[in-house]
């Protein structure tokens, strides 16, 4: 039996977190995809999710998807602040770090 966690609706900014994730998903009606922002929390005791829809992941061509780990250290408020800043950088390509093109194999 796999574990169960809550869902939160709403998050306080001063909150503590143990992680925010982000990355794209399908929508729930299937019929494409979005990206999706994930911030755990604990209510009562126990682990709970909030969850916000950022919209269409086509408008986050070339970011790269994150994780956050942050074992009640961090506020929801600096998450999400750590999470806008990451956002924000260029996506590294390993293909193009490594010049994979530039390699020719020979079967």
């Amino acid at each position: 039996m796999g574990k169960i966690t809550l869902v939160a609706t709403t998050v306080i900014g001063n909150e503590k977190a143990t992680w925010l994730l982000e990355r794209h998903e399908k929508t729930p009606d299937e019929r494409g995809f979005h990206r999706y922002q994930r911030i755990y929390v604990i209510r009562d005791g126990c682990p709970a999710e909030f969850r916000r829809d950022m919209g269409d992941a086509r408008n986050y061509k070339g970011v790269n998807e994150f994780s956050i780990p942050s074992f009640l250290e961090h506020t929801v408020d600096e998450l999400m602040d750590m999470a806008d800043e990451i956002r924000g950088q260029v996506k590294i390509d390993i293909k193009d770090l490594f010049q994979v093109d530039k390699y020719k194999t020979t079967v």
